[in-house]
């Protein structure tokens, strides 16, 4: 029988029929559908308020799928390889970013450093160790700062060491910014309206997690070490986000399939993360911190990086 090798690089018997590589990830394809069905409908038909809430919700998703995608590809078996590509270019339309840019920033960067001195975005780099609302807010934009660099680094290194990603790379920002370019010549309001200002929200999400999961979590050696860099979240959240709030066992097993980290969350590391980092819910946690703790200073997290270690 002929051998080939799965993502992981072991081999493998003879792939099978193009198939989705868990159920779950029809849950991803519905998001991934419906995100520009409504997008369409509204253009159409005018503006409505909850399906415009649905959309701003929806573009949270896309980017956890893009997030998912990257670690472990979506569809397996014949043709997977064409699949998945095609499912790179849809979420970059859906996005309003190109995918390639998860694999620098995130696996190269974040899951290496885990937080650590040497993680680019760490959020206490900007401004010390914060945990409030103005730091959540203006994280996406001081993370942006930092990591353009980081892509256009990569980049040059494909250029010279693997051209035909770089070509790839380059055709994902050819198809986002024909995107923009089309349905702003189209119809500028509602360009705006549907698509542009939808995948801002969603991008500004997407990079304001960071904050979320790690802001006053351990960025020490200690932490590189142990498993206290980085906050839970259970709770709503992960039936409706893919599991985003389970970041300890994702972390120590990036290549798990999302649909397993809640098993793993409960079993091998929920009682070996420090219980403050172990939040009930997302909105609680974030109506307690950022808003209440201004007027009770008690309901304010503490920081557990030690003070050294803060730069």
């Amino acid at each position: 029988m002929a051998r080939s090798r799965d993502p992981g690089g072991r081999p493998s018997a003879s792939p099978g029929p193009l198939a989705l590589r868990h159920r779950r990830d029809l849950q991803s394809l519905a998001y991934l559908l419906l995100t520009p069905l409504l997008a369409i409908w509204m253009w159409r038909n005018g503006f409505s308020w909850p399906l415009y809430l649905l959309l701003l919700f929806l573009t949270l998703g896309v980017g956890v799928i893009h997030h998912n995608h990257t670690h472990l590809r979506m569809w397996r078996g014949r043709g997977a390889r064409a699949a998945n590509r095609l499912t790179d270019f849809w979420i970059t339309l859906l996005q309003g970013h190109p995918t390639f840019v998860f694999w620098p920033a995130h696996v190269g960067n974040h899951h290496r450093y885990k937080h650590g001195a040497r993680d680019v975005a760490r959020t206490y780099r900007f401004g010390g160790d914060t945990n409030h609302l103005w730091g959540y807010l203006i994280h996406p934009v001081q993370a942006v700062w930092v990591l353009f660099p980081v892509f256009f680094g990569w980049l040059a290194r494909m250029r010279r060491r693997h051209p035909g990603v770089w070509r790839y790379c380059m055709a994902q920002y050819a198809v986002w910014l024909g995107l923009w370019g089309g349905l702003l010549a189209l119809d500028p309001v509602k360009a705006l309206l549907y698509v542009i200002v939808p995948q801002l929200h969603g991008l500004h999400w997407l990079l304001a997690t960071n904050y979320l999961q790690h802001a006053h979590a351990d960025g020490g050696p200690r932490a590189q070490a142990g498993l206290d860099y980085a906050r839970n979240f259970e709770g709503w959240v992960n039936p409706l986000l893919f599991n985003i709030g389970l970041h300890t066992a994702h972390h120590e097993n990036p290549r798990v399939h999302w649909a397993d980290l809640a098993r793993l969350h409960r079993t091998h590391y929920r009682e070996r993360v420090a219980p403050e980092l172990n939040e009930r819910g997302l909105v609680p946690y974030m109506l307690r911190v950022f808003v209440l703790a201004n007027v009770m200073p008690r309901l304010r997290s503490r920081s557990r990086m030690a003070a050294e270690h803060v730069r």
